[in-house]
């Protein structure tokens, strides 16, 4: 297990601190089949696993029922393509060379499809990819299509164990009617207290909806070929997301709606039906856990290690801490952030222009509905936080007591120790991943390097 040393922690693990339990001894010839779903901007609050009974899921939900639902786990950055490949390298966004939005993966950098086919699995990937040509090729096979394509795939993998990641382009903007019949009633949504709760953001969370129901139901249907061949026994189902929901002060954040995630693991044979896990994980870690559940051996690349113990045994104790960062996504940031179980700190180096809303986040009804209550000066005092400029330099969140974030504590009295003992570990994990310095998104002359705005211009009016 890769560890840092934090200045008076100790020692900790980059991974999850597990105990000795582990999965039952298996043969040779008994390596799971692995297939991991990955959805495209959904928040992980969004299912019914998680709580969420407006929402139609029923076969995430029986997948849930028969495995083991992670309440707390985390991604590594809330961007689609930096997300991904973190995921499949085992390595933090800004040590992958791809850390910003639509950036490839270099040459040389093996992902886990490469690992597992040298332990003899077919590998093959579906729909999004989003990790460029050098990550394409190293998969054995490829299709534009998910649950229409998937008898292929078995075709082709015969008898080896195969490992299958599906890339859902569901729920990602632009949204439209027709998803699903019947659709969401947007009177039954949750509506997020950093969103206006009005009849447009309403239609635009039940529109959301309608395309993760439709991603559950091409679930079912890949879950029943599997069913249908005999193989759902043998295979290991993972589902995740990707980073949040595609709003405002969610997706391409470091606030719990942008890297929080759904985690469900089901294995038959090894994990049981029906259980929670609530300790923190990390998907800088699920590459870890799926090759030592082929039986492969963690690379010394790796940032991460396996959570295979937690899989069996839900008292094992999850990660201390768990990091996650933004770079460019539309416009660039450079924020990094640690996360306890109570408490987190966020860092941001660029304080100087509002926190950057994705693109399809800002084309959004929930965005206009935003801007029209903040030109009439009705915004929450959360909901205003969204357009603080200058905006602070570090936050500090009671996760207990503020669960959305709303309220920042930093500089007050009573958790002055709180975010002392948090900022000694970040600069632990900045140090040790060899993080880049905020000064390389600059240029020379003092502008957002892809923009040219100066990061010390005035902020102009937003308009709706």
């Amino acid at each position: 297990m890769r560890r840092f040393r934090s200045p008076g922690l100790g020692v900790l693990g980059l991974g999850l601190l597990l105990a000795a339990a582990s999965p039952p001894a298996r043969g040779a010839d008994e390596s799971p089949n692995i297939v991991v779903f990955v959805a495209d901007d959904a928040g992980w609050l969004d299912f019914g696993a998680y709580g969420n009974d407006a929402v139609r899921t029923p076969n995430l939900d029986a997948l849930a029922s028969s495995g083991v639902v992670f309440e707390n786990a985390f991604l590594t950055t809330a961007s689609c393509s930096p997300s991904r490949i973190s995921i499949l390298s085992g390595r933090y966004p800004h040590a992958t060379g791809a850390e910003d939005l639509h950036s490839p993966l270099p040459e040389g950098v093996e992902l886990l499809p490469s690992l597992l086919g040298r332990e003899g699995y077919f590998t093959g990937h579906m729909r999004k990819t989003h990790y460029g040509l050098a990550g394409e090729r190293q998969f054995d096979w490829f299709s534009e299509e998910t649950w229409e394509g998937l008898p292929d795939f078995l075709d082709q993998a015969g008898e080896r164990p195969f490992f299958l990641w599906v890339g859902f382009r569901d729920p990602h903007r632009p949204y439209a009617a027709g998803a699903i019949d019947p659709p969401h009633d947007p009177a039954e949504v949750s509506v997020p207290p950093y969103l206006v709760d009005d009849a447009a953001t309403r239609t635009d969370l039940a529109l959301y909806y309608d395309e993760i129901a439709r991603m559950d139901g091409e679930i079912g249907r890949m879950l029943a070929e599997l069913d249908r061949r005999e193989l759902r026994e043998k295979t290991l189902v993972v589902f995740l997301s990707d980073n949040g929901a595609p709003f405002p002060r969610a997706k391409a954040t470091a606030y719990d709606a942008g890297i929080r995630t759904p985690l469900i693991v089901s294995w038959p044979g090894v994990t049981p039906a029906g259980v929670r896990y609530a300790g923190l994980a990390s998907m800088i870690d699920l590459a870890p856990t799926l090759l030592e559940a082929a039986g492969a051996e963690r690379p010394a690349s790796y940032h991460g290690s396996s959570f295979v113990a937690a899989l069996t045994d839900q008292t094992a104790p999850g990660s201390e801490y768990v990091f996650a960062e933004r770079n460019w996504h539309n416009c660039d940031e450079h924020i990094r952030t640690v996360r306890g179980v109570r408490y987190k700190l966020i860092r941001n180096a660029y304080t100087e222009l509002p926190l950057c809303t994705p693109a399809d986040a800002s084309r959004s009804a929930s965005w206009y509905s935003l801007t029209a209550r903040r030109e009439a000066g009705t915004l929450t005092p959360g909901q205003a936080r969204l357009f603080e400029a200058p905006r602070p330099v570090i936050e500090v969140y009671d996760l207990e007591a503020d669960p959305h974030e709303l309220v920042n504590l930093a500089g007050r009295p009573e958790v002055e120790q709180i975010a002392r003992q948090l900022s000694r570990v970040l600069d632990a994990w900045i140090e040790e991943t060899e993080d880049f310095p905020p000064s390389r998104r600059r240029r020379a002359d003092n502008t957002d390097r892809i923009s040219g705005v100066k990061f010390s211009q005035k902020v102009p009016p937003l308009e709706p």
